[in-house]
């Protein structure tokens, strides 16, 4: 869509918030149409993410997928902390019993089956570029620069650092704590390679590594 790109390439900011608004919105939509709306609009969202981060990623020129060792680690450490901590500190909000294709649509069925394959494609693939582009790109330099592009995303400011961090944390109210420690290690990342790429990378890991526990274990209430 000409409009878009052109607001993308007019904006800095529009092109690294509307995108992540956009996702947030339709992810706000899943379940208001019947409880099979969870799982229909959570494919649509995922379709239109990928279209979105298509359409932004000639103008994030940060938005570059970057493999290192210190990826693999917090991507794996991260995980390990997600479960790990689970049920060990008061909730910010009720935990349901999750997004669990096999109770909707039958046990192994090939519907279920399509449903978790989406699911753990949308959390590893377009999840993490839409997040850490609006979380460790835009809000961490927008903190402490108007024109943001100016900061470098090397650069450590410690408040900036800590609210960027605490506010992912606390839009996982059923795992707030869990989230806060991610997202200083998402931050802390991004700040140590000066790069966003990084991030990227242990976030996929992590949400593709958390898939494989529920879907091994059970536990769908992760989702």
């Amino acid at each position: 869509m000409n409009f878009l790109r052109k607001k993308f390439e007019g904006s800095p900011a529009y092109a690294r918030v509307v995108p992540f608004v956009i996702f947030v919105g339709l992810t706000s939509l899943q379940g208001l149409f019947g409880e099979d709306s969870c799982y229909w609009i959570y494919a649509l969202k995922t379709a239109v993410g990928a279209w979105l981060i298509w359409e932004m990623r000639p103008f994030v020129e940060e938005m570059r997928w970057t493999l290192s060792w210190e990826a693999v680690a917090v991507g794996v450490a991260v995980c390990a902390v997600w479960v790990g901590l689970d049920g060990i500190y008061p909730r910010l909000a009720k935990l349901d019993e999750g997004w669990n294709p096999h109770r909707q649509f039958g046990q192994g069925s090939v519907a279920a089956w399509f449903y978790i394959v989406v699911r753990m494609g949308g959390s590893s693939i377009i999840v993490p570029p839409l997040e850490e582009v609006f979380y460790r790109s835009f809000v961490y330099r927008y903190l402490v620069k108007i024109d943001f592009r100016a900061m470098p995303l090397g650069r450590f400011h410690a408040l900036s650092f800590c609210v960027t961090s605490i506010g992912f944390g606390l839009v996982h109210p059923d795992r707030w704590l869990a989230g806060i420690l991610c997202g200083l290690a998402y931050q802390g990342l991004v700040v140590r390679k000066n790069r966003l790429g990084d991030a990227m990378t242990a976030h996929a890991i992590t949400n593709f590594l958390l898939g494989i526990w529920v879907v091994w274990k059970g536990a769908w209430n992760f989702w």
